[in-house]
């Protein structure tokens, strides 16, 4: 017959076991966002993907649209898994929601305004159209726009825009 102080220790072992390899550090220091947040996710290191940003920095005058590389510490706290396993996807968050692709595109440039709301006509096109003609830049981007080393480094007046 077990003893009842080792029959203790050998359910706190298994507790003990079972968080170990259950553990998500994202338990400590979870990221939060407020509902009216505003991100661009985006391949740090494509030549296209880091043009887009240098454009949506010059013509988004609210400053109210952040930016952060799918390969950076942002992405993995907030983005499902699935995301940051395929680079060739644009996420766009706003208001609590994922929107990806041309429909990612779309959204940001709606939400800029100005002569660049237009793109709401995206919205007329079936989703798989839009997406093919997304795919399609997107798995040649590094080709025709090249590829960097690294991510791309804000400058000091953009650095509030960028999270890790």
């Amino acid at each position: 017959k077990i003893p009842g102080w080792l029959r203790q220790t050998r359910v706190f072992a298994r507790m003990v076991l079972v968080h170990l390899f259950t553990f998500d550090h994202g338990w400590f220091n979870p990221v939060t966002l407020s509902e009216d947040e505003q991100i661009l996710f985006f391949d740090g290191v494509c030549g296209l993907c880091n043009s887009v940003v240098d454009f949506l920095i010059g013509v988004s005058a609210d400053q109210a649209l952040k930016f952060a590389p799918l390969q950076g510490s942002t992405a993995k706290d907030l983005l499902p898994k699935s995301y940051l396993e395929d680079l060739n996807t644009l996420v766009y968050y706003r208001n609590g929601k994922l929107w990806t692709k041309a429909d990612a595109v779309g959204r940001i440039l709606e939400d800029i305004g100005g002569v660049w709301a237009i793109a709401k006509v995206i919205r007329f096109f079936p989703a798989g159209l839009n997406d093919f003609g997304y795919d399609l830049v997107a798995s040649n981007r590094y080709k025709l726009f090249g590829k960097k080393e690294s991510c791309r480094m804000p400058t000091p007046s953009e650095k509030a825009r960028f999270l890790p």
